[in-house]
């Protein structure tokens, strides 16, 4: 089974293709959209994650020959009420990049004894302009006060998982993938598509 998918975040395609790999036990393949950076993208104009992720697979799903799945994902902090949230890669800013992203978390977060938070992801599927399923994954964790690791990508350096003693920028992406957000949202879609089978 081949599934589309609608990114543009190299970080995000390799950890998409570990993990539908590992669940998917070489059944499903992964592949980017074609000419997707020459396609304008949808604005993303909803209020939860699960909303983004469902309108850019039906947006998205129209200029794929199959089925293509979507994500929108972020971290949320407690101690923010649930910000960066849906506005995660936008946090400093339409064009920012990751170190202006976390500067400005670190700066938010300045003083605040409450550190818990979460990756959240919602990834939606959808053929022909139509959903077909929306799955949501979390993990937990907490936000330390200096960068650690160099794996991964986004606020990963920052996300300190206890149960690895490490940020998920310490481990490698192998080991990610068995606990991340990402992994748990997109196992829940593989089992359903396989079932299907």
């Amino acid at each position: 089974m081949k599934l589309y998918c609608a990114t543009t975040n190299l970080g995000k395609l390799r950890e998409f293709r570990l993990i539908v790999n590992h669940f998917g036990g070489g059944r499903i393949e992964v592949e980017s959209l074609d000419n997707i950076k020459q396609i304008e993208p949808p604005e993303e104009t909803g209020a939860t994650f699960e909303e983004n992720a469902a309108l850019k697979a039906v947006y998205y799903s129209q200029f794929a020959p199959g089925p293509l799945f979507a994500d929108d994902s972020g971290l949320a902090v407690d101690a923010l009420d649930g910000a960066p949230g849906i506005y995660s890669a936008r946090f400093a800013g339409e064009h920012a990049g990751d170190a202006a992203n976390n500067q400005l978390l670190f700066e938010k977060l300045r003083g605040a004894e409450n550190r818990k938070a979460r990756f959240v992801c919602a990834i939606s599927l959808a053929q022909a302009g139509s959903v077909t399923g929306v799955w949501r994954g979390e993990v937990e964790g907490r936000i330390i006060d200096d960068l650690r690791g160099s794996e991964g990508f986004g606020y990963d350096p920052l996300f300190y998982f206890e149960p690895f003693g490490a940020t998920f920028g310490q481990v490698t992406a192998e080991r990610k993938l068995l606990v991340s957000h990402r992994s748990k949202a997109l196992e829940l879609m593989i089992a359903q598509l396989l079932a299907l089978q």
